[in-house]
């Protein structure tokens, strides 16, 4: 049985589902995009993903599809539809279909393309990757300078992981200026002497929800945290080290370039924020 999936007010099967040859996404990724995880059929932290797309349309200048309780109804009915018990939803919004290709804007009346559909993932809180601790690679971070919109220009993030996984890692984190930014697809982290350091937020790197909700976690559980750049060589010398993103939760990082972490397997600090989590985020979830 296929999918059903989300185009433009339509539930389609997935072989049916099509956009334009014209749409500014598929032309120019002219479009963002946001993954709302699904635990026991509900709905993680959808707030803070409607609140962050609704930024990344702002910011570059493109209108909202729908408001967020369509949006939410949308989500909710595909979850229902495709029988998604643990898993993901994918939306995505692009300026739409001009009726040609051109690097300027179309005009207002051109509506935005708006699609969504559903990844199922049986046991995704339960991932063994928790118990054994993601391997990281370093790499230079070459990306555009707006990384705090969430755009579908992937593709040095997807190059990312494919020279972490050609180096028997797991995933890669991008350095700049001898500093971390993040890693191809979350936000990083370590732990020394019981503080929890990450990057400040800025135009150069994504403000990740589960991020922000971790914080406010630790901040409740009393841990110490300090927002800065860290390297690779603190990061190397660090006790522990983990990463947060919508559908990894918060997970360990054992080993950087081949040097362990501490004692090479996941610290308190991470398998405890990841326990509180899980658990706060099952409690709110929609």
């Amino acid at each position: 049985m296929s999918r059903i999936v989300y185009v433009n007010g339509a539930y389609l099967p997935e072989e049916e589902a099509t956009v334009s040859i014209f749409d500014r996404g598929f032309l120019m990724a002219d479009g963002v995009y946001e993954v709302t995880s699904v635990l026991g059929g509900k709905l993680i932290d959808f707030a803070g993903h409607a609140a962050r797309l609704a930024r990344s349309l702002s910011e570059l200048q493109m209108a909202a599809p729908c408001d967020d309780e369509e949006l939410l109804a949308i989500h909710r009915e595909l979850v229902e539809r495709n029988g998604i018990e643990d898993g993901m939803v994918y939306l995505q919004v692009t300026r739409g279909n001009p009726g040609d290709r051109d690097f300027a804007f179309p005009a207002d009346d051109v509506a935005p393309t708006l699609v969504l559909f559903t990844q199922s993932k049986p046991g995704m809180a339960e991932s063994p990757l928790a118990e054994r601790g993601l391997k990281v690679i370093s790499i230079p971070d070459v990306r555009w300078g707006r990384r705090d919109i969430k755009t579908v220009q992937l593709l040095y993030p997807s190059m990312g992981k494919m020279m972490a996984k050609a180096a028997g890692a797991d995933d890669a984190w991008m350095v700049e200026e001898g500093a971390v930014t993040e890693g191809t697809s979350n936000n990083a982290y370590i732990v020394k002497d019981g503080t929890i350091i990450t990057r400040h937020l800025s135009e150069e790197i994504l403000h990740g929800i589960t991020r922000a909700a971790v914080l406010r976690f630790a901040a409740e559980a009393q841990m110490q945290v300090e927002e800065r750049p860290f390297t690779i060589e603190e990061a190397q010398a660090a006790d522990e080290a983990f990463i947060t993103s919508a559908s990894m939760f918060v997970m360990p990082v054992v080993e950087i370039d081949g040097a362990a972490i501490g004692t090479g397997t996941p610290g308190p600090v991470a398998r405890r924020l990841r326990e509180i989590y899980l658990e706060e985020s099952r409690a709110k979830a929609v």
